[in-house]
């Protein structure tokens, strides 16, 4: 076993930089329909008025953001190698990845899936065991 739970910190740091990304795409789409909705008052079919849907992109970007850097905080967590802090960084970086698919995809799906395997592999880490130095030099009796 390694001293720290390197692989299920470097999959959730993944993750959470991929939600972030995703957040960061979002709020230049929120830009791009915020700067065009002057140039179409009214789309046909469209039920609500395109500064409306910018707002709400960019709402799920914010919340996108949130998500993302409680993935991170959750990586370092997990990378502390304090088996408390482990195990609360995996809790995080799993609720918030499956949280994530649900406002800004996961990070393209794959901060998903990272962020669950990241999320295990943290929850199932051992620490090391610290063996006790024997006592094999000494005499025998």
């Amino acid at each position: 076993m390694s001293e720290k739970p390197t692989a299920a910190f470097v999959l959730s740091l993944i993750s959470g930089i991929l939600v972030l990304l995703t957040a960061l795409i979002m709020f230049v789409a929120a830009g791009l329909l915020s700067s065009v909705s002057g140039e179409f008052p009214e789309v046909p079919g469209m039920p609500y008025p395109l500064e409306l849907v910018g707002t709400w992109i960019a709402i799920i970007g914010v919340v996108g953001l949130v998500f993302g850097v409680l993935i991170i905080v959750g990586a370092v967590l997990i990378y502390s190698g304090n088996p408390g802090r482990v195990k609360t960084g995996s809790i995080l970086v799993l609720i918030f990845s499956i949280l994530s698919l649900f406002t800004v995809g996961g990070g393209f799906f794959i901060g998903f899936i990272l962020g669950l395997i990241g999320g295990i592999l943290g929850l199932t880490w051992k620490p090391p065991v610290r063996q006790e130095p024997s006592m094999s030099g000494l005499p025998q009796v």
